[in-house]
Order: structure tokens, then sequence, then C-alpha cells
């Protein structure tokens, strides 16, 4: 393919949650604008929040699949160019090169999300260590699992807490480890993190908290894991889930603007015209939400906007639910870092509620106070 012989109208790349939502809401506005889609992996459609609570829905790789590459570039009509990595953007000249070739666009959007975080961790065991952050990674992470009794998770945030009640339930030995004081400490204060402790405690999970992996070594039978308190750890498998960080490969070629994410105003649009940015890999307005909600905000704006009808994004009230079944939790947290919490104990959980002077800003709800969700909502202020 030559980016001389002709020029594509709109060049999406990724092919997760955003780039997908963004091509669907498309679809609904016009049904013939050429649209071409260029992702490194195959290009099946699948929810990526599902590789966190799959096992206890006894869902397979294969099941995962809603839709494959080409059953999804049918129905949606768009050119999909897959198995292939963009190396460069040149603006100037309004071209992408890649490992497949070269293309010159109209209006490009980048849609590619977020990879995991790495650990500096010692050990001839350290290069095992497995991230799920793709439906090619939970392939191989699906695959060691049936001989893997005793899980180590480095991580007790959001996507830790969930593997390990996901393991948990499905009959395996979970140790969790890392340095937060409490379970989801970024988002929970501490008596609900102390609530979710005990939750997922009474499933067998173990916590090593305010503390770290130093070194992973590999032993006759699994691995070793020396912590920083000296303790050692067993593990027949290790899963690390520290964090996500933006996908900003593409900024250094582009000379893009990025802080958390590329920079992006409120109709989505970069510091460089005609390239936009949604999903994990932007940061909107100074916010970098990366949730589902703010991408199905974000893909229906820009949907109109590339259609013909320049639409800001608006973000409503957007409560995250966590996949701890053992502990259901609802977050919506205030945008402002000076409010005050105000937390109520419920009969089998706790409400916390978030307030400037007496305005309610945000909330987080555990337990069986998660049925005040939908009143809370229409409570609380935009968030954009």
């Amino acid at each position: 393919m030559n980016a001389e012989t002709e020029t594509r109208d709109l060049v999406i790349i990724g092919s997760g949650m955003a780039g997908y939502t963004l091509l669907r809401e498309i679809r609904k506005l016009d049904k013939e604008l050429q649209i071409t889609l260029i992702c490194a992996d195959r290009g099946d459609f699948y929810s990526k929040p599902m590789l966190s609570n799959a096992l206890d829905k006894q869902k397979t790789p294969d099941s995962l699949v809603t839709q494959s590459a080409e059953a999804i570039s049918e129905a949606l009509n768009f050119e999909l160019v897959n198995h292939t990595t963009v190396t460069a953007i040149d603006p100037a000249q309004q071209r992408i090169d890649s490992s497949s070739g070269s293309w010159t666009y109209q209006r490009l959007v980048l849609a590619t999300g977020a990879r995991q975080f790495v650990l500096p961790i010692d050990g001839d065991g350290a290069g095992d260590i497995l991230s799920v952050n793709s439906l090619d990674d939970y392939r191989q992470f699906h695959l060691r699992l049936d001989d893997a009794r005793k899980i180590a998770i480095i991580g007790p945030g959001l996507i830790g807490c969930e593997f390990a009640n996901d393991l948990a339930l499905a009959g395996k030995q979970v140790s969790v480890i890392g340095p937060d004081p409490w379970p989801l400490s970024t988002l929970l204060p501490e008596q609900a993190g102390q609530f979710l402790h005990a939750k997922l405690a009474q499933q067998g999970i173990g916590f090593h908290l305010q503390n770290t992996v130093q070194s992973v070594q590999r032993g006759d039978d699994g691995y070793q894991l020396a912590l920083a308190d000296d303790s050692q750890l067993e593990a027949d498998l290790v899963l690390s889930a520290v964090g996500l960080r933006a996908n900003l490969d593409l900024a250094e070629s582009s000379g893009l603007n990025t802080d958390r994410g590329y920079v992006t105003d409120r109709l989505l649009q970069t510091s460089i015209e005609n390239i936009y940015a949604l999903g994990d890999c932007a940061e909107v307005e100074g916010r970098h939400l990366p949730y589902i909600l703010p991408i199905m905000q974000c893909a229906r704006a820009l949907a109109r906007t590339l259609t013909g009808y320049p639409t800001e994004v608006r973000y409503p009230a957007m409560p995250v639910t966590i996949k701890t079944p053992s502990c259901p939790i609802v977050v919506a947290p205030a945008a402002q870092a000076d409010a005050e919490w105000r937390l109520e104990n419920t009969e089998d959980g706790i409400k916390a509620l978030q307030y400037v002077n007496d305005d309610l800003v945000g909330f987080v709800l555990v337990g069986d106070a998660v049925t005040e969700r939908q009143a809370l909502s229409r409570l609380v202020p935009d968030v954009l």
C-alpha cells in the first residue's frame, strides 16, 4: 500500500473499545464515510473489562470474542488493516507510516489505549511475570492457569482486586502484594477500603500491604517472591496489575502535546489540526478517565464532529462499578482535591459521601449501599 496512491478520509488507529465504539456511532450517522481502521492485533471485538472477571463467568478466551474481525468489518463497512504497527505520523504530510506500508489521511483518530506499567523487579523469574491487558494476554494467562494453584498478584488497585476476587471464586489460592495501606486506596477512604479488605479475606485472599516485591526467582516448583519486609512468598504464577499508562508511542514522531494522555479539547481534537484522540490514550480538558462511560460519551460526541456537526463532549456523573462480587463497589470520585468525606455504616456496607462545604460532589458505595447508586448519581454535578 502506498500513501501516494490514495488518501483515506478517516483513519482510526486502535481496535479496542474506543475505536470500535466510535465506528459504531459514526455508522449510525453516516453509512458511506470511508473509514480505515489499523490495529496491531487481529481486530476481533471483545469487552476488555471482562478480562478481569472472565473466570467467574466461565468464559474462555475464544468465548470472550463477540464479533470476529471479518464480521465486524463487513457489518460496519470499513477497511480493516490488522496485524500492523503504526511507527510514525507526519502531520505536515498527513501521512502514517507502518509495518504494512504508508497512507495519507484527511482526518486521523488515535484510539491506541494504554499499556501495563512494568515494575523494576529483580530475579530470573521476573521475565515470567504476566499482565493481562488484551485478549492475547488473557490467552496466555488462561493457558497457564490450569497448572497453577497459588497465584500472586502485584497491585491491590482496581484491576488487582477484580482479578483476586475472580481467581479466589475459581478456587485459586490468591495473595495480593502492594505498597498501599488498604485495597483500592486511591479510590476508597480508609474505612471503606478496610471493609473491602475484610470481605476479600473471607474469600481466602491474603494481603501483603505496605510491602513490595523485590525479586522473583524460579524454583523447582513455581516461583519464590522476596518481599521488602524480608518475608518470602511461593506462587505458581505471578500476575502484575500495578496500573496502566496511556500508549503515547506516536507522540515523538507527530509532535503532539501529551500529559497523562494525548491532550485534547472538548471536541477531542489534539494539539494538531485534524488529529483527534479518545479512550485510555486521551486526556480531555485535563481529565484522564480510563473507564467505559467516558469512552461512550467521547465516541458519541466525536462521531457527530466527524460527520459534520461539531459537538463538545459532556461528562455527566459517571459512577464506576468495580467487579468484586464478594464486596460490590460503586465509585463516583469527586474532581475536587479538597472534598471532605462523610461516612455512614449501612447494614452490610458503607456509604461514603464527598462534600465541598455542603455540596455533594462525589460518593463511594460499598456492600449493600450500592443500591443508592441511581439516587446519588442524580445529585452530584457533571464531571465536565
